[in-house]
């Protein structure tokens, strides 16, 4: 039986891709704690996934909030990423891949720090490296963001602000099952995140930590719930502490007649 092992991360995307020919379904859901009012901000971030091939993947994604007192559509973003490197090796792996983010947004703009999962307009673009190494997987990125005026929304800060820097560093680790035995098992990943951000004009930084576990179903049905918790935070932001809740389903060769895949087409949707 052939494997095709594939690392995932709450927080941050791998370099490697989803199945080729697949869709894949999201529903983001953002828990996080406002500072300024003490009040919960709800986002629902719903998202559709394409494995157009082997090397390109797309993303769409929509952006609905409750932090103005009412829940409303606020906006939608485009992603593509192309992996250029692989490197592959018995139980493991290396992958390296660029991307680039369009997201809008009408909201308005409460913060310096860029956030271009429903709160900034504008582009990023990117590099990621991913080694997996049987159950353990190791990915970092490192991006550029320009944030644009959210709409009639301006960004009320210096222009020299509009620019900044992006890192992270992803680690995870497949605890359950023990050993492989068919592609119905239950998978248990627990991963641990460090995310960045740096602004160019200013140079303050924030930096957080977020624990995620990670249950897979199937192969095909994902739940993901993590903590993101903030260590530095000289680059203000409203709300920067608070819980992801992630549910997906995939749809492997969607792009084919529908019929019952058997286990040597199905791709391994976990640490392996």
């Amino acid at each position: 039986m052939h494997v095709a092992a594939q690392e995932l991360f709450g927080f941050t995307e791998p370099a490697s891709n989803m199945a080729a020919k697949s869709i894949g379904i999201r529903l983001n859901n953002y828990l996080m704690k406002n500072n300024e009012t003490n009040s919960l901000n709800y986002h629902l971030l719903p998202e559709v996934m394409i494995g157009v091939n082997k090397k390109i993947m797309l993303h769409v994604e929509a952006f609905l909030s409750n932090r103005n007192n009412k829940f409303i559509a606020e906006g939608a973003s485009i992603y593509g990423k192309y992996r250029f490197l692989s490197m592959d090796e018995i139980h493991s792996h290396f992958r390296m891949a660029t991307y680039i983010k369009y997201s809008f947004n009408s909201s308005d703009i409460h913060q310096p720090a860029i956030d271009f999962y429903g709160h900034s307009s504008g582009l990023e673009w990117g590099l990621i490296a991913t080694k997996l190494v049987h159950k353990v997987a190791v990915s970092t990125s490192i991006s550029q963001l320009r944030v644009f005026n959210n709409g009639k929304e301006k960004f009320n800060y210096p222009n020299n602000n509009r620019n900044a820097i992006s890192y992270t560093l992803s680690v995870g680790k497949l605890m359950l099952p023990k050993e492989y035995i068919n592609y119905n098992q239950t998978n248990l990943n627990i991963m641990v995140e460090v995310l960045g951000q740096t602004n160019i004009g200013s140079g303050n930084t924030f930096l957080d930590i977020a624990p995620t576990a990670q249950l897979i179903f199937n192969s095909i049905f994902r739940v993901d719930v993590g903590y993101r918790f903030n260590c530095i935070n000289t680059l203000y932001r409203s709300a920067p502490e608070g819980f992801l809740v992630r549910l997906e389903y995939n749809f492997f060769n969607a792009f084919k007649s529908i019929e019952v895949l058997d286990d040597s087409e199905k791709a391994v949707f976990c640490l392996n």
